[in-house]
């Protein structure tokens, strides 16, 4: 488990796996790359473990977060979701998923902040908040789908599933 000191610390983590997600798709480069040869911004400094974890971590996991973001954003296509939008859910996501040491709720907060400061329109905080709402929501009534092992499976169903809703969306 991946341990830092202070709350700040973990703001500018997230802060800091939020940018990186976010160059990545805006890029078109694989995680992996813009990680491992540093396209990322000196001036923001080297990600920490903390921001390792969260990026890597989802950028690995982008399937079944998109495919939870289809379930819980109503009239919503993650394709058509402003980047930075589409970014802040993800990582918030992965991080209610899969970092057991963070509430749920400070998970959800920490989002919100973080579409204030990048959202892409005035109601990005919002629209943030009511998404992973419903996923708690979700995490909360079918704990039983997020174990382990469930996600584990989920990941192929999921990347299955959104490959379906995206055609069927393309045919409309």
């Amino acid at each position: 488990m991946v341990t830092v000191s202070s709350y700040r610390q973990r703001s500018d983590s997230r802060r800091m796996a939020f940018q990186l997600l976010f160059s990545a798709e805006m890029n078109s480069l694989p995680a992996h790359t813009l990680f491992d040869e540093g396209y990322y911004c000196e001036e923001i400094g080297l990600p920490c473990d903390f921001s390792r974890l969260l990026f890597l971590g989802a950028a690995e996991h982008l399937q079944l977060l998109d495919q939870l973001i289809l379930e819980t954003a109503i009239d919503w296509q993650p394709s058509r979701m402003p980047l930075a939008d589409k970014a802040i859910i993800r990582l918030a996501i992965y991080e209610m998923l899969y970092v057991d040491d963070v509430p749920i709720s400070v998970s959800i907060d920490e989002a919100v902040e973080l579409a204030k400061e990048f959202g892409a329109q005035e109601k990005s905080p919002a629209f943030v908040n009511g998404v992973l709402g419903q996923i708690a929501t979700l995490l909360a009534e079918q704990p039983e789908r997020f174990t382990a092992t469930a996600l584990a499976d989920g990941e192929l169903a999921a990347e299955m599933e959104l490959a379906t809703h995206q055609e069927g969306f393309m045919n409309e």
